[in-house]
This record gives structure tokens, C-alpha cells and sequence, in this order.
């Protein structure tokens, strides 16, 4: 499994906005949408400023089975985490436990590693050139799914594992899309807040953002339909994925991609970086907001986010997708207009990005002007 690297286009029509207050319930938009793509699930929500002003869900938790979504369901998010984990590494920079220049080998010392690694930055990781190869190596991946151990011990076994060897590029060279350059980010987070990045998650992004159904790996239990459930495509039938180890990619790459969350959450998360630093809940100074979707000449990725322009968003948009092959998740943001947009389906595939794609441009087109 692994996670998305697609960005997907927006391009929509503005209409009217609805009044202010109570969020829109758009599940019946969502519901012709899911329908046309036949996909099991929908769920979006939209954000102005510090209000959720538009949210919605529909679809059923399990194929062939009768249990319905709710929008207080979660969805995993696959590498929309990614924004998540420099979020969380740029708060150590303002408290100066970390600089965006701090290297591997000075933040762990005690890793050995191949002479091309010493000097790769933190800010290379999260930019993804700092040659972290794009695909893990196959042992280390085996290794991982055999979960020994704690999750910081098995991020920093796995990290281990990977400086000693050559990185797939020479550092700061190329862009590489990496899972596990964010993997090799997180130990480094870890080493210098002594917790783990679970922990920290919890602690400084999803109790701020009163994020209260947000966690890790796929949603719910095994034993009961209280959740959603992976499904995916064989045989062109959707086969659903209890939760568990076949669920998901194993936990030693959370910073890459293992969050879950209700989809109103998701697009209050969103909203933070759409405020950048303004107003409640800012999380950061206004000047790390701005380093973290910074991105340099002819480059369209920040750190966590694809970086473009659209006309309805009045200038820069920050995107990304997220999806362990099971799930897909898109988000929006337009810090020019105040606003954050998201949508979520539990399967994966042309149709999930389709449908993904089209509640976003509806709720854009009815919400925003």
C-alpha cells in the first residue's frame, strides 16, 4: 500500500452563499455524487474563517450492509497527514528544539548512517528532496508489519534501517515523493520532544482543534459496524477490509499517513492553515504558517501540500490527497478567502478521486464567493 501523490483540479462556477449559523446539511448533494461513481461512502464539510458552514454524508459504512454513514463518522486520510506532521515540527522550530536547517546527524547522533545523509535537513525531508527513496525497502517493510515493539522504537528501527543506505538520490537534488523521508522527520521530532509522534498528535494539534475523534490506523473495531470500513475493487465488486493489520499501512510510517478523523474535523484542521494564524486556534505564528506553504522557483510543493493557483480561491490554493489503497481523502484551502474544503470516501480509485473531486467543486460552487 501507499499513499496518494495526486492533486486533483478544481475548476467550478461561484453561486450564491448560504446564510450564516447552522451548517448546511449537503448530504443529498453528496448522495447523487456517491451514486454516479458507485462508490459505498461520501462525506465533505466546508469551512469559512472559524465556522463550519456547510457539511454532509451519505452512502453506508460496509457494502451490503444497511448501517449509514453519520458525519460524525471517521475517515482515514491517508497522506493529508503529512501537513499534520510539519505542522507539528514547525512548532519545535518556534520553540527552538528544532531549526528547519537542523540535520539528521546532529538531531541523532547516535544513528549510524551513510555519509549522504548527515547533512539532510529537516526542511528537505518535508519538502521531499532529501533523496529519502520513494518506495521502502522490502525487508524494512516486512520488518514494520511485524510491529515489535513500540511505535517510537520500531520509527526509529525503521529509520535505522534506511540511513544505512544510500539515499536514491543525492540530497536537495530532486523532488521524491517520500513516505519515508516524513518517517525519518517524525523520529527526529520524536527524539527532541520525547514522546512519540502519536502522542504529540494528540497533544498539540487534535486537542487544540478539539480534533475529539481523531486517531490512528483504520477507524473502528472489528467486531461491530460502528465505523466505516476500507473497502476495495476486485473482480469490479467492492470487497470491504475489517479493520486491522490488512487495513492499513503498518504504524512505523504514521507521519507519512495514518490519521483518521470525522470529516467536520478534518475541515476545521484545514481551516487553521486557511487563517494562517489568525483568529482562534492558530496553532503557530503567522511567519511559520507562511514558511510551511512556502515553496522555491518553479517548485509546487510546500511542505505537506501541493501549491498552485485557482480564480475562485483569489490566488494560491494548498492541496493534497491522501489514500492507503483503501480510503481517499482531498483537501482545499484558500487562504485568501478564509476558507477549507474537504471531502472523503472509504474505497480508493479513479472513481473515489472523481467523486472526491466533484463534492469539493460543489461546495465551492455553493459556498463560496
Amino acid at each position: 500500500m501507499k499513499a496518494a501523490t495526486t492533486f486533483v483540479s478544481i475548476g467550478v462556477v461561484l453561486l450564491g452563499s448560504p446564510a450564516r449559523g447552522v451548517a448546511d446539511d449537503v448530504s443529498a448533494m453528496l448522495a447523487s455524487i456517491r451514486e454516479k461513481h458507485n462508490i459505498p461512502a461520501l462525506a465533505a464539510a466546508a469551512v469559512r474563517g472559524e465556522e463550519l458552514i456547510a457539511v454532509g454524508a451519505t452512502g453506508v459504512r460496509q457494502e451490503g450492509r444497511p448501517e449509514p454513514v453519520t458525519i460524525d463518522d471517521q475517515w482515514h486520510i491517508g497522506s493529508c497527514t503529512k501537513s499534520m506532521t510539519a505542522t507539528l515540527a514547525a512548532m519545535f522550530v518556534e520553540e527552538g528544539k528544532l531549526k528547519w536547517d537542523s540535520t539528521i546527524a546532529e538531531v541523532l547522533p547516535a544513528v549510524h548512517s551513510k555519509p549522504e545523509w548527515k547533512r539532510v535537513t529537516l526542511e528537505q525531508l518535508l519538502r521531499h528532496r532529501s533523496g529519502a527513496p520513494g518506495e521502502a525497502p522490502r525487508d524494512l517493510w516486512a520488518t514494520a508489519y511485524q510491529a515489535r515493539g513500540t511505535l517510537k522504537q520500531q520509527r526509529l528501527d525503521f529509520v535505522r534501517g534506511l540511513l544505512e543506505r544510500e539515499p536514491q538520490a543525492p540530497p536537495g537534488t530532486k523532488f521524491i515523493y517520500s513516505n519515508q523521508g516524513y518517517t525519518i522527520a517524525g523520529a527526529m521530532i520524536e527524539h527532541v520532544a520525547g514522546a512519540s509522534w502519536e502522542e504529540l498528535m494528540q497533544r498539540r494539534i487534535f486537542t487544540p482543534l478539539r480534533m475529539k475523534g481523531a486517531g490512528f490506523g483504520p477507524p473502528g473495531t472489528a467486531a461491530r459496524i460502528d465505523q466505516p470500513r476500507a473497502h476495495v475493487i476486485r473482480d469490479g465488486k467492492l470487497q470491504p477490509i475489517p479493520p486491522g493489520p490488512a487495513a492499513d499501512n503498518p504504524g512505523v510510517i504514521g507521519p507519512a499517513g495514518t490519521v483518521h478523523c470525522a470529516i467536520g474535523d478534518l475541515a476545521q484542521y484545514a481551516a487553521a492553515h486557511a487563517r494562517e494564524g489568525r483568529g482562534a486556534h492558530p496553532l503557530l505564528k503567522p511567519e511559520s504558517f507562511a514558511k510551511l506553504h512556502s515553496v522555491g522557483e518553479g517548485e509546487d510543493y510546500a511542505m505537506g501540500w501541493g501549491v498552485t493557483k485557482r480564480g475562485w480561491a483569489g490566488g494560491t490554493t494548498l492541496t493534497h490527497t491522501g489514500s492507503n489503497t483503501m480510503w481517499f481523502a482531498v483537501i482545499w484551502v484558500a487562504p485568501a478567502k478564509d476558507a477549507a474544503f474537504v471531502a472523503a470516501t472509504n474505497v480508493a480509485g479513479s472513481d473515489a478521486e472523481k467523486a472526491c473531486d466533484e463534492a469539493v467543486a460543489a461546495l465551492i460552487g455553493s459556498h463560496l464567493k
